[in-house]
């Protein structure tokens, strides 16, 4: 999830800090961010919600 870093770096937002902030472990954001199995929905919106975007915002690709 090359986007999640991207909206992540953009905030200076550490992956711990995102982690916290999301009420999830460090390690799944280490792991969406290195291009590690597929999220599930429910981590997807706390994402998002911790990062104030919607959900389809972390999943789109992007465009070129």
């Amino acid at each position: 999830m090359q986007k999640l870093k991207r909206l992540r770096e953009d905030r200076v937002i550490s992956q711990r800090e995102l982690a916290r902030m999301a009420n999830l472990a460090y390690g799944t954001v280490w792991r969406l961010e290195n291009g590690y199995p597929e999220a599930r929905t429910s981590t997807i919106r706390k994402l998002a919600e911790a990062l104030k975007v919607e959900p389809r915002e972390l999943v789109k690709k992007d465009e070129e």
